[in-house]
């Protein structure tokens, strides 16, 4: 496989609970071939009021956080992004640091990279590394649990998930089918105490994998979802992609490069089943085997998305993706109901470079967004 042709970025992780169904079903949104709103159809949880204040035009200030390139074997090409919410005491992390992937090795060389590096999120920061492994051949996930410290990593070319502790020791490793070429990772806080903790991690064959980490989940990688179109060698994107899952309405948001798609699978937190949704040609539409419990809606599809894939959930509910073709390195964000807020072109390259998005804040005045530019290996941060 030629990795140059290849975007990758976080797919997203949540602590999920249980299951439950009923009869499957079939439900179609529309479509259009310039963009087109759709909200979620009979099972969605979308209770969200849309924010219309956009927070990307606001962020009119782009700072540079430091470099990714690690300082021992020169791993560059950052993918993921990912911020430590509450670092565990004993490890290497500490809360509010910036968490990236090297999907490069130093000389460039695409899916060789197998470095994780944490930065201060301030200026002028150094890459400190977490952990350096061939198991993580190709890295472009590191995501890091809410409570305790533990990373989550991916590699493309090993085809691996690494669950890593604290102290940066790998404690067990996933492979083989059906995570035989995962695409990243993030972790959301659990939804209750005890909750067992399971990581969606997107494929190169369409496919939404669901797996257990701990606590009394199931203990086997469960592919829950099927069916998103993939690009090929002549295109390079890689089907779904760019994750972010909102807690408070419990849901999984998903892009897709291909379809130019962004969508939501409602009550995520009760994917359990093989191929609970299987999305239709198109990306549009989706069978659903449980519908009163959870579904796929289309939220948006059509410009200004051109191959969507980094995905960042803000504050306020509302999204940014980064696209990879057209503009270079265009932001664009919108409501969780699709309406378009704002677009946004950062860096200097004409060439794409953004494959990792994070945002933090507390409201609507205070929210910046982190980003990451292959092109300068650095993370940056859009801020007021």
């Amino acid at each position: 496989m030629e990795l140059r042709t290849y975007r990758t970025v976080i797919p997203a992780a949540v602590i999920l609970l249980t299951a439950s169904g009923c009869a499957e079903q079939a439900f179609p949104s529309s479509s259009s071939a310039v963009g087109t709103a759709v909200r979620t159809s009979s099972g969605a949880s979308h209770n969200r009021r849309s924010d219309m204040r956009s927070i990307l035009k606001g962020l009119t200030k782009d700072v540079v956080i430091g470099s990714t390139v690690d300082a021992n074997n020169g791993d560059q090409g950052p993918r993921s992004l990912y911020i430590v919410q509450h670092a565990n005491p004993h490890g290497k992390l500490t809360t509010g640091q910036l968490v990236t992937c090297n999907f490069e090795d130093a000389s460039g060389k695409e899916g060789a990279g197998t470095t994780i590096e944490a930065l201060n999120p301030k200026p002028g920061s150094d890459p400190q590394r977490f952990i350096q492994s061939s198991s993580l051949d190709g890295c472009n996930g590191a995501a890091v649990h809410p409570r305790h410290g533990t990373v989550y990593g991916t590699g493309l070319t090993s085809g691996k998930l690494l669950v890593i502790t604290a102290k940066g020791n790998v404690e067990k490793t996933y492979s083989g089918k059906p995570i035989d070429a995962p695409l990243g990772d993030i972790v959301a806080k659990p939804m209750q105490n005890f909750s067992p903790l399971y990581v969606f991690v997107g494929t190169t064959h369409g496919a939404l994998i669901s797996v257990s980490v701990g606590f009394y989940g199931n203990q086997l990688a469960t592919e829950v979802a099927k069916g998103f179109e993939v690009g090929n060698s002549s295109d390079g994107e890689m089907g779904p992609t760019g994750l972010a899952y909102d807690q408070g309405i419990d849901t999984l948001y998903i892009a897709d490069g291909v379809t130019n798609t962004v969508v939501a699978f409602s009550s995520a937190s009760k994917l359990l089943v093989k191929d609970e949704i299987v999305v239709q040609p198109g990306g549009k539409t989706f069978k659903c085997k449980y519908p009163k419990t959870t579904c796929g809606s289309l939220v948006y599809s059509g410009s200004p998305l051109d191959a969507p894939m980094a995905m960042t959930l803000l504050p306020n509910g509302n999204l940014i993706v980064a696209n990879t073709q057209g503009s270079a390195n265009t932001l664009v964000e919108f409501t969780p109901d699709g309406q378009i807020l704002a677009t946004k072109v950062v860096g200097s390259s004409s060439q794409q470079g953004v494959f990792g998005l994070a945002s933090k804040g507390t409201n609507d005045n205070n929210t910046v967004v982190f980003y990451t530019d292959t092109n300068d290996n650095n993370i940056h941060e859009l801020k007021p």
